[in-house]
């Protein structure tokens, strides 16, 4: 596996070696020891799995006490992730990265406790998996809102229109009004 630092020193990208063959592929996705060389030393009480439909936006979420670190993956269509650093105090505060996840590219998103997370769907449906360092209280479930200008995400939103959100989501907070995290989490 090859861990690959993004903009956000926290946030990690993993690219997992791939064995192909006429039958089809195999692949690690978590190895505790090599995660650990790699720089991620959390551990994983939840597994989670979302499908969603072209043009959906889900985020940007997280969960202000019971934080959770969150190891993403697509595993049907294409995805653009993103992680956002919203622990008050952080050099990084308010920055942003953003990565394609797909079934074909195999890669994987490490976002670390105190960042928040959101994806939008590029494929005509796509599946995303994530394990989860805590277990989802939805007392704690927070959103910032997905089209923060402060934040300044740009989404790759397909023939310029706008996402298909939930009603949370539509009506979340900008990040200045948001309840978020102190550096450090």
């Amino acid at each position: 596996m090859n861990f690959l630092p993004t903009a956000l020193p926290e946030v990690i990208l993993i690219e997992p070696r791939v064995f192909e063959d006429q039958r089809g592929f195999f692949m690690e996705t978590y190895h505790q020891a090599k995660f650990r060389q790699g720089g991620i030393t959390a551990e994983f009480v939840q597994d989670n799995h979302s499908g969603s439909q072209r043009g959906i936006l889900r985020g940007l979420h997280y969960q202000v006490r019971q934080p959770q670190g969150k190891l993403v993956r697509a595993v049907a269509g294409r995805v653009f992730d993103v992680a956002v650093d919203i622990r008050r105090g952080s050099p990084t505060f308010g920055k942003w990265v953003g990565v394609e996840l797909s079934a074909q590219n195999k890669r994987q998103l490490w976002i670390p406790k105190g960042f928040a997370h959101g994806f939008y769907v590029l494929s005509e449906w796509a599946e995303i998996v994530y394990k989860a360092t805590n277990l989802y209280a939805p007392e704690w479930d927070r959103s910032i809102r997905w089209n923060d200008p402060e934040i300044g995400i740009v989404w790759p939103l397909l023939d310029g229109q706008p996402p298909l959100l939930s009603e949370k989501d539509a009506h979340a907070p900008l990040l200045r009004e948001a309840e978020v995290f102190s550096f450090p989490v």
